[in-house]
């Protein structure tokens, strides 16, 4: 699933290397709770904040030259998780990580683009199986990798969905990504915004919320090593 995993960095290129985040809650009403904080500091209270969350869901969507890409990723405490992806060039792809285990199920579209027309015939409508390596098919965990998060200046504060954000915003070159941590209950990181040769947005919901991702049937699953030499 190696033609996969270059799809799912591309989603999340936009987010790499972003998020993390623990406690620190909001003393409410008008009051700053980053008062007197570098961006940087703040952006390392959202990456411990994000990253201690666990589980969440992120929204993405990836813009370069013509190609676009959407995304959904749900994530569960433990690595277990589910994805969808749309990509106007390779199509329609699904995503499950269960354990050790990744199942991927895509429309003739995508098998077309990425294998043949022999394969896609075989899994039309059923899950392939691989195994992960260990290593969840919707590996996220990075975005929230702190060392990655400085030289940030923070800017005039937003709203995101409703929500009060501290607006955080790195340049480089020509690109300018900018990250939005919530000034009310837990530092979350909210969103991301890149602007630069492609442009992405991803919005981040459900932090610490239960998830229960399941394995699929095994009628509807075929092994991929299976369609080796197809």
């Amino acid at each position: 699933m190696a033609a996969n995993r270059k799809l799912l960095a591309a989603v999340a290129a936009c987010a790499a290397a972003v998020i993390g985040v623990t406690g620190c809650s909001s003393d409410g009403g008008d009051k700053d709770p980053f008062k007197g904080m570098s961006a940087d500091k703040i952006a390392k209270k959202a990456s411990k904040a994000s990253k201690d969350a666990g589980s969440f869901t992120m929204k993405s969507q990836v813009t370069e030259g013509s190609e676009q890409t959407t995304g959904t990723f749900v994530i569960a405490e433990g690595g277990d998780c589910k994805a969808t992806i749309d990509s106007r060039k390779d199509g329609h792809s699904e995503i499950l990580t269960v354990g050790k285990t990744s199942y991927m199920k895509a429309d003739e579209k995508y098998w077309k683009a990425k294998a043949s027309s022999t394969i896609a015939g075989r899994v039309k409508g059923r899950w392939v199986k691989a195994s992960s390596g260990g290593k969840s098919s919707c590996a996220l965990g990075d975005m929230f990798e702190s060392n990655k998060l400085k030289g940030l200046k923070r800017e005039k504060d937003a709203e995101v969905d409703g929500k009060k954000a501290a607006v955080l915003v790195k340049k480089k070159g020509d690109e300018t990504t900018s990250f939005y941590v919530a000034l009310e209950g837990k530092p979350y990181f909210l969103k991301v915004v890149n602007n630069g040769d492609s442009k992405g947005t991803a919005t981040f919901t459900g932090q610490g919320e239960s998830v229960d991702i399941k394995a699929p049937a095994p009628g509807d699953v075929v092994d991929q090593k299976q369609l080796a030499g197809l």
